[in-house]
């Protein structure tokens, strides 16, 4: 087959993938040592497709003929005494083996004039082309197209009119002769000695770059005086558009300096865009179409159109251009006006949450709720969730689970450790490297205006000289304000209300309370021992065996190798520090596989200890209380609930009191009522001291570790029991943890975290917990299983807490 790209006459033919290519085609009288293309030919003719090529009667074309069918066509043709084909064009130039429903009806007679074989294995041949002819059968198509054709001859009458669009074609195309530097001077003079008006018409339109289809429609026309009318309007066309382009080129050569290459193209577009009445350039076109087809409010499209305008005043080359596109770059990346359809199918949601996450029933029954009151509302919108707890139990994920089941785009943002406020209002546009604030980028994210978007940390932001960032929170947590929310980089009102909020926080205590005032708080207390066994079997090992590149038959580890990773090397309210031990012992089995063991590796305890190294966490309670003066408390950090020591030693000296271990003002405090509270009423818990012990001898009160700030009220009750341990040389229950406020009279008052801390006391191997009596009420949050291994003992007085922290005292 033969496909090919109009080219200049005279160039070289070249082969493009095989195929064969008409680089070149020439009008040119017949070669007198050869005839001319005959009257008559064969009743059938092989048929040499063309792509991308038209060749005309009375026209020279090299061609390159790679492909097997076309170089077997050209082999017979030249076996035979007349050496005629027909050549016609492919309808479609990609299609790789043109049948005949893919060729064109009307074509060529073709001679071969000469054929060259190249060493690749492809030809060049020479072909002249002869009568124009239709196709009306083929008869064969195997080995290559044979076909039956009658020639349609040229309809020409002799008239006025015929001259004159002959000279009027001669005269454009030497015109165009000027213009083009692809076509030879030659042509001109070719063109001017032509009498005959058809070969006229077949010169130039050889000559011309041209679409096929043009071409074709040029060849099919029997009509001379129409195919030189149409060839009048194309030459008029080239020359429009090459005056044109010559006359921009004038204009932009008289403005720019020899060599500044970057210039020369700008000037260039620029004279381009002015001739075509559009002065905004291409980028503003589609700018505005952007803007056109954005479903934008009236306030933001007024602000668009208006700095539109302003930008197409603006030379590209100036800062203000740029930052002005990159303003309206972000307004346009604003999902306005696209909003997800909630599924609020609470079956589904509960099916989805449970998938998820293992426990946590308390929290999972609040957001059923939540989404309950979404279905009767038909709205999700306008509450603030905020998941309080410690790290690694799941407040995250639970977000994303939310979002999955409401079927909304998900978005998350990190506020911990954010001291600038325009990290969540955005600068002002006046600054060098402005940008929006998170919301905003989050949005864009989310690609809908009613997304769910995590702000993770919420309790770690600070506030320096840049501004308060938790202030600039309360408008957009707020459901009352947040619906014309203004970041300061858009100065647009932006609508928050769709947005379901979901924060999460380690404490409660760092938030501020107007903050905290505007969000829904559900916790998510640590995990029992038992809700870590099943986490570690349904996510936790088969997420680590996906992460390894384990096979799941080849590392079977037992519940009592989890349980082994549980109470010996972690020690914490979540399963972060588990998720990391599984993940070692994995990669530890990844290594025998790769090493050549075979089979399945169970993992019991004693293979824990032996891959993971000696215990990393030991219990101390027994040891640190072996001392008089030694008391265990309770409390609730950032990492969940966990046990502290407080330690009193008794000296003699001159009646001072010494708190040291880097406690706060209200600690402080602690420690002096809870001694007023012990001296005033020793006698009750057994203490037979001397009138004058207390001016005689020094106190000294410590809470390890030193490094560790602390503060609080819950630890009272604790610094009293420490303080009649040692003023009584009797020691204090190992198995004994304790918390609760004390007042001056001894009155134990509330607390928070009780489900925490109770936890706390297990993992510590604590059975034995005493609470404010007040807290009763709160027990119901702590797991049954906990529940059913702690003893918890109510104390309103601390005359009942000290004999069950001291056997003997009282």
């Amino acid at each position: 087959m033969a496909d090919g790209d109009d080219g200049t006459p005279g160039a070289v033919p070249v082969e493009v993938g095989g195929n064969t290519v008409a680089e070149d085609v020439m009008v040119t009288p017949a070669d007198e040592e050869s005839p001319p293309p005959g009257i008559e030919w064969p009743a059938e003719l092989p048929v040499l497709p063309l792509k991308g090529t038209v060749v005309f009667p009375e026209a020279v074309a090299p061609l390159a003929i790679g492909e097997e069918r076309s170089i077997r066509l050209v082999d017979d043709v030249m076996d035979r005494e007349v050496r005629r084909l027909i050549l016609v064009t492919a309808r479609d130039a990609d299609t790789p083996e043109p049948g005949p429903a893919d060729l064109y009806d009307v074509g060529v007679v073709a001679t071969v004039e000469k054929m060259l074989r190249v060493p690749d294995g492809s030809m060049r041949v020479l072909v002249h082309g002869g009568e124009r002819v239709r196709l009306t059968a083929f008869p064969s198509d195997d080995p290559f197209l044979v076909a039956t054709a009658t020639q349609v001859p040229d309809v020409m009458e002799e008239s006025d009119e015929l001259k004159a669009l002959a000279r009027n074609v001669q005269g454009a195309f030497t015109r165009v002769v000027d213009l083009v530097p692809y076509l030879p001077d030659e042509l001109q003079m070719a063109a001017a000695n032509l009498e005959d008006p058809s070969t006229l018409s077949y010169l130039v339109a050889s000559s011309l770059r041209l679409p096929v289809t043009e071409k074709q429609e040029l060849l099919e026309e029997a009509r001379v005086s129409q195919r030189l009318r149409r060839l009048s309007e194309i030459l008029a066309r080239e020359i429009q558009v090459l005056e044109l382009g010559a006359r921009i080129q004038a204009e932009v050569e008289q403005d720019i300096e020899q060599g500044q290459r970057e210039f020369v193209l700008r000037q260039q577009l620029k004279a381009i865009q002015d001739e075509l009445g559009e002065g905004d350039g291409a980028e503003i076109t589609e700018l505005r179409r952007r803007v056109d087809e954005a479903q934008l409010p009236d306030e933001v499209r007024a602000a668009a159109e208006r700095e539109l305008t302003r930008i197409g005043r603006i030379p590209d080359q100036s800062a203000e251009h740029q930052v002005i596109r990159t303003y309206l770059d972000w307004i346009l990346d604003i999902p306005w006006g696209t909003y997800t359809e909630d599924d609020l199918d609470l079956e589904r949601a509960r099916r989805v949450l449970d998938e998820d996450h293992y426990g946590i029933e308390r929290a999972k029954k609040r957001i059923l709720e939540e989404l309950a009151v979404a279905r009767l509302k038909g709205d999700a919108a306008g509450t603030v969730i905020l998941f309080s707890g410690p790290p690694g139990v799941g407040k995250t994920s639970l977000g994303r689970s939310i979002a999955r089941t409401l079927g909304r785009e998900f978005a998350r943002i990190s506020v911990g450790g954010v001291r600038d406020e325009a990290e969540i209002r955005g600068h002002r546009r006046t600054y060098v490297g402005a940008m929006p604030g998170t919301l905003v980028r989050a949005m864009r994210d989310a690609g809908s205006m009613n997304p769910v978007i995590m702000i993770d940390e919420i309790d770690k932001m600070g506030a320096d000289v840049r501004g308060d960032p938790s202030s600039a929170m309360l408008e957009v947590l707020d459901p009352a304000q947040n619906s014309t929310f203004r970041d300061h980089y858009l100065d647009l009102p932006l609508d928050l209300s769709k947005v379901l909020f979901i924060c999460t926080a380690n404490v409660l205590d760092t938030i501020p309370r107007p903050l905290l005032d505007r969000m829904e708080v559900i916790a998510l207390p640590g995990y029992t021992d038992d809700d870590k066994l099943h986490i570690a079997r349904q996510y936790l090992v088969p997420r680590q065996v996906e992460a390894t590149g384990v096979p799941a038959d080849a590392v079977d580890i037992t519940d009592a190798g989890l349980g082994a990773v549980i109470h010996e090397y972690t020690r914490e309210a979540g399963v972060r520090g588990l998720e990391r031990r599984i993940g070692a012992l994995l990669r530890r089995a990844a290594l025998d596989i790769a090493e050549g063991r075979e089979g399945t590796e169970t993992i019991g305890p004693d293979e824990v200890r032996d891959m993971l190294g000696p215990e990393r966490v030991h219990p101390e309670v027994m040891r640190r209380t072996s001392e008089p003066g030694v008391a265990t408390g309770l409390a609730v950090t950032g990492a969940g609930g966990d046990i502290l020591f407080v330690e009193a030693s008794v000296m003699p000296g001159k009646g001072s009191v010494v708190v040291t271990g880097q406690l706060g003002e209200v600690m402080r405090e602690s420690v002096q009522a809870a001694l007023t509270c012990v001296r005033a009423r020793g006698g009750e818990f057994g203490l037979d001291l001397p009138d004058d012990f207390f001016g005689t001898h020094d106190i000294h009160v410590h809470v390890p570790a030193g490094a560790i700030p602390k503060d609080g009220p819950s630890a009272g009750i604790t610094i009293a029991t420490a303080l009649v341990s040692a003023l009584s040389g009797r020691h204090v229950s190992p198995d004994v943890a304790m918390t609760g406020e004390i007042t001056l009279t001894g009155q134990v008052l509330p607390i928070g975290g009780v489900r925490d801390k109770v936890l706390a006391a297990l993992r510590a191997g604590i059975h034995t917990v005493i609470i404010p009596a007040d807290n009763e009420g709160e027990l119901v949050e702590v797991p049954d299983e906990a529940r059913e291994q702690v003893t918890v003992v109510l104390a309103g007085d601390l005359a009942d807490a000290i004999p069950v922290a001291i056997a003997d005292a009282g």
